[in-house]
C-alpha cells in the first residue's frame, strides 16, 4: 500500500523537497543580497513567468470549437471565473491563510505575497495537471520531476525577495497534486488524452493569463487580483463542452 502511494505521488514529494530546498537557499542569499539585487532576481522571474504565461495562453487558439473562437471562450471563462472568484472571495481567502501561516510562524516582510505568488505559480499549469495525471496513471513523475527543477529555481529567487512564506506553497502543492494524482485513475475516464484534450488545452490558456497576471505582479506594474480568476479554471471545460452542444445542434 505504502509503495504503490509512493509510486502515484512520487513527482509531487520531489517538487514539495525542492520547494523547500529552494526556499533554504533563497533565505541564505536573502541576507546577503542588496535590495537592489533582490528586485534583479524578482523581476528575472517575472519575465520569464510572462513568457511561461503567453506560451500557454497560446493554447487558446487550439480550442476553437465550431465558429467559436478559443480565445472568445477563454476570455468568457476568464470574466465569468473572476466574478465568481470576487463573490467567494478567493482572494482574501488566499490571502488570509498566508496571513495565518506568518502569524502562526512569526514571518516577517512580505510573506503573505510570496506565500500567494508561489502558490499561484506553482499550482496554475498544465505541468502540474498533466504531470499529476500521468504519475498517478503510470507511475511515471518524469513531468513532474522536470516542474519542480523549475520550481525550485523560482523558490530560491522569490524567497530572497518575499522571505519564508514561499516555502510554504509547499503545502497547496502537496494537495492539488497529490489529489490529481490519486485521483488519475477516474479523471483518465473523463478525459482519455490530457496533453492534447481542447478542454485542457482551454484550462491551459486560462491559466496561461493567470500567469500572466502573476507576472505583471511581480514587476509591480500592476495588481492583478489573479486567484480570483481561480474558478475559470474550472469553468473553462464547463463552457467548451455548452459550445460543443452549440456548435452541434
Amino acid at each position: 500500500m505504502t509503495s504503490d502511494l509512493w509510486l502515484k505521488t512520487s513527482g509531487t514529494w520531489i517538487n514539495v523537497a525542492t520547494i523547500l530546498l529552494g526556499t533554504l537557499f533563497g533565505l541564505l542569499l536573502k541576507g546577503r543580497l542588496p535590495i537592489a539585487m533582490q528586485r534583479i532576481i524578482t523581476q528575472g522571474v517575472g519575465l520569464i513567468t510572462l513568457f511561461v504565461g503567453s506560451s500557454m495562453a497560446a493554447s487558446l487558439s487550439k480550442a476553437t470549437v465550431g465558429a467559436i473562437d478559443g480565445v472568445i471562450l477563454g476570455l468568457v471563462a476568464l470574466v465569468l471565473g473572476g466574478l465568481l472568484g470576487e463573490v467567494l472571495r478567493i482572494e482574501a481567502a488566499l490571502e488570509g491563510v498566508g496571513n495565518w501561516l506568518k502569524y502562526r510562524f512569526k514571518g516577517q516582510g512580505s510573506f503573505t505575497e510570496g506565500f500567494v505568488a508561489a502558490s499561484l505559480l506553482f499550482c496554475v499549469g498544465p505541468m502540474a495537471l498533466i504531470g499529476s495525471l500521468n504519475n498517478g496513471l503510470t507511475g511515471d513523475g518524469t513531468l513532474v520531476v522536470i516542474k519542480a527543477a523549475m520550481d525550485g529555481l523560482a523558490s530560491i529567487a522569490l524567497t530572497s525577495s518575499y522571505g519564508m512564506g514561499v516555502g510554504f506553497s509547499a503545502l497547496p502543492v502537496l494537495l492539488y497534486q497529490g489529489l490529481l494524482s490519486l485521483a488519475a485513475g477516474g479523471l483518465a475516464q473523463l478525459i482519455p488524452d490530457p496533453a492534447t484534450a481542447p478542454p485542457v488545452m482551454l484550462s491551459t490558456g486560462v491559466g496561461g493569463l493567470m500567469i500572466l497576471g502573476l507576472g505583471l505582479n511581480l514587476l509591480e506594474v500592476a495588481q492583478v487580483k489573479v486567484a480570483s480568476f481561480l474558478p475559470g479554471l474550472f469553468l473553462a471545460p464547463l463552457l467548451y463542452w455548452l459550445a460543443a452542444r452549440l456548435a452541434g445542434g
